[in-house]
């Protein structure tokens, strides 16, 4: 796939439990959540449904977008820059309205991309159905019934790097590490992110962090086709 990088937008988003806690469900969304919790929980005799809570934002059902992040290269011969844009709250279909704004302004012209990281397992899908549990159109990018697999308009790094192995999944930092793309220590994971947003109440700590994923997924990109990376005075942040 020859895609000019200034049609590729480079996505990540970050997604908490809708409640801080198990127990602040109302009866019928327990009684929901105990049910998935089943099935995830089979052959796990130690954890409950009221212990794996925090990962119910991982599950589009229950779950929901804190901040979507986005990378947009810029080429200037060998030289290359990324800027940023996050969107971000608590009212995530206000969050999702303004990317989809945003995605409208961007769109026309030439063929567009997104780009992520397991994108197509998890950040497009999560997309989608946050998009219609809110009642919004999706935008035509996520739009994908009916395409064929070469008309879908995703591009993701887990699957270039598989090479056609489907048996395994290679995370982010790990795929950053093995090309030797040099990646900023941070201070929290996507495991701590739940408890930043409901405990610490710090969202601008999980938007740094997110976008720092936006960058390390246009590095391997990059990588994985040969070319040079980014340099650290070549990111800006709008």
């Amino acid at each position: 796939m020859n895609v000019p990088f200034s049609n590729i937008l480079f996505v990540d988003i970050e997604t908490v439990p809708q409640h801080p806690s198990h127990d602040l469900l109302n009866e019928d969304w327990k009684a929901l959540w105990n049910k998935k919790a089943e099935i995830i929980l089979k052959n796990n005799a130690v954890d409950s449904p009221e212990t794996i809570y925090e990962r119910a934002g991982i599950y589009a059902e229950f779950g929901k977008i804190i901040c979507v992040s986005c990378g947009l290269l810029q080429t200037n011969g060998s030289q290359k820059k990324i800027v940023l844009k996050s969107f971000s709250g608590d009212d995530e279909k206000q969050v999702l309205i303004d990317f989809s704004d945003m995605l409208a302004r961007w769109t026309p012209g030439q063929q567009k991309y997104f780009c992520a990281h397991n994108g197509k397992e998890f950040d497009f899908p999560y997309l989608c159905r946050r998009f219609v549990i809110n009642c919004l159109p999706l935008p035509p990018m996520l739009n994908i019934a009916g395409k064929k697999p070469w008309e879908v308009p995703h591009i993701d790094t887990l699957e270039m790097w598989k090479f056609g192995d489907y048996k395994s999944f290679t995370s982010l930092n790990l795929l950053a590490g093995v090309l030797g793309i040099k990646t900023p220590k941070d201070d929290i994971d996507g495991s701590m992110v739940a408890d930043v947003y409901w405990k610490e109440r710090n969202l601008p700590r999980i938007v740094h962090y997110c976008q720092k994923d936006v960058i390390t997924v246009a590095q391997v990109y990059l990588r994985l086709l040969g070319e040079t990376c980014i340099e650290t005075e070549n990111i800006e942040i709008k």
